[in-house]
């Protein structure tokens, strides 16, 4: 393995010039029966967000769909099933500002799907990404490199019983 400082080692996330594209997108915080969670290893290729970060499924909005219909249709492509919407509940938003490259507001909706049977996670199939894989919320937290808005999501998910409502 390469040291931090070995300069000849390209890294994807940090190294590459290819262009990324901001753009409304959709991300499920999948739950296993067993009260893990399904994660995706990300592609260590230069033109996504977060390359060979961990991280939910999902990705973008395309034009005409609604959230829920890209959600279906991520989850498809990634892992070949057909989510139905009484399996999917919005968990939360996060809005961000990509005004100083032109792009404006965009936002991130993640829903809650699930939970799947631990056993049903061998049908699954994985269509995007390195690996998959179901961790503790403490272990994903803890020792993944993870994307930080499914991180922070992610986290939010595993403390909801301690937020407090006024």
């Amino acid at each position: 393995m390469n040291s931090p400082s070995d300069a000849t080692t390209f890294n994807p996330f940090l190294d590459s010039n290819h262009p990324l594209v901001p753009g409304n997108a959709v991300a499920a915080i999948i739950l296993v029966s067993d009260g893990r969670y399904l994660l995706q290893h990300r592609d260590p290729i230069p033109q996504i967000f977060f390359p060979d970060h961990w991280g939910m499924f999902g990705g973008a909005v395309e034009p005409g769909e609604t959230d829920i219909q890209a959600l279906g249709r991520e989850l498809h492509e990634e892992l070949g099933v057909n989510i139905a919407e009484s399996k999917t509940r919005h968990f939360t938003r996060f809005d961000f500002d990509f005004s100083f490259c032109g792009r404006g507001q965009i936002r991130r909706i993640f829903f809650e799907v699930g939970p799947i049977a631990s056993d049903a996670m061998d049908r699954l199939v994985l269509g995007e990404g390195r690996e998959m894989r179901a961790f503790t919320g403490r272990d994903a937290l803890g020792t993944l490199r993870m994307a930080p808005y499914d991180n922070f999501a992610l986290w939010m998910h595993v403390n909801k019983r301690r937020m407090v409502m006024d």
